[in-house]
């Protein structure tokens, strides 16, 4: 073999190509508190993250994420996982037709999206939903679950109704909470405690509470008026109110007390109006009309 030969062939050959590394300038490197080959890894790392955040903006921007989405959801409807039907569990008292509006109209916004006639499974919003139910007073809690191959199960969970509230001319239902369940005609009220007046629903667990420690009156209980956002006032079936101080603990002395001494002398029911408790230690009565002191007669002139 000639050297001539030897040099074409060495000519030949071809150049190792560099691979595309981010490397730091060494002016710069020299400032760094790493070497050059740990700085240029880091910045590798920099440039590589920057890329992909600049890669998912550009996805977001073109909103491929929810059309890919849209697109995979319509495909499981196409594949046969549409929505033919749902149940509805756990109604007791709230009307259903409010209920079969919400469904049937996230329903229609999942076919819609789809171009399908029926909503595909993967589609329905599940949570919007739920987010939706949780508006009515009934609802205390809803779950949507997905049965496959075609039916949504509805489950609600429902408030206990606790006593009737009436405020500004209007009746409501109420539960333990205070939260406000349904409207009431006067005429179907039930055989619930009725609380009077202005935030007196927010209130119904303390009254509970205070009735509760007063068994014998607790049946005799007609109403209770919630008076000026701070005590209640009692009315009993027989016609008499009992006034009691401000503050839980003050208003449950004073109630016990009371029961006590009607249990052993009679209060109630003896045509008294009204028995005053607010001042600690002392019960002031209010007698009827006919039975108070006359007040005297004006001078007549002569």
């Amino acid at each position: 073999m000639s050297a001539a030969h030897v040099r074409r062939g060495a000519g030949a050959r071809a150049k190792p190509r560099k691979s595309a590394k981010v490397t730091v300038p060494k002016k710069i490197a020299r400032r760094l508190p790493v070497d050059q080959a740990r700085a240029n890894k880091v910045a590798g790392l920099v440039l590589g993250a920057f890329m992909l955040a600049v890669g998912l903006v550009v996805l977001v921007a073109l909103d491929i994420p929810a059309k890919a989405e849209r697109a995979a959801g319509a495909a499981v409807g196409h594949a046969g996982f549409t929505v033919s039907g749902y149940q509805i569990v756990g109604l007791a008292h709230m009307n259903r037709a409010a209920v079969d509006d919400v469904v049937t109209d996230e329903l229609h916004k999942a076919a819609e999206e789809a171009g399908t006639d029926k909503a595909p499974q993967a589609l329905v919003d599940a949570g919007a939903i739920r987010q939706r139910l949780l508006q009515f007073g009934w609802v205390k809690d809803a779950r949507v679950l997905r049965r496959l191959p075609d039916t949504l199960v509805i489950d609600i969970v429902e408030r206990k109704p606790a006593a009737l509230w009436q405020s500004q001319g209007q009746l409501a239902l109420i539960d333990s909470e205070g939260v406000v369940l349904d409207r009431v005609p006067v005429d179907k009220m039930p055989d619930l405690p009725l609380l009077i007046g202005p935030g007196a629903n927010g209130q119904e667990r303390e009254l509970a509470g205070l009735m509760a420690d007063v068994p014998t009156l607790k049946p005799q209980l007609a109403s209770a008026t919630w008076v000026g956002g701070r005590r209640w006032d009692l009315n009993f079936q027989s016609g008499e109110t009992v006034a009691l101080p401000e503050g839980y603990d003050a208003a449950r002395s004073a109630l016990v007390k009371f029961a006590k001494a009607d249990k052993q002398s009679g209060l109630l029911g003896r045509g008294l109006v009204r028995f005053d408790l607010r001042v600690p230690g002392q019960m002031i009565v209010r007698l009827p009309h006919a039975l108070e002191p006359a007040k005297p007669a004006p001078p007549q002139e002569g």
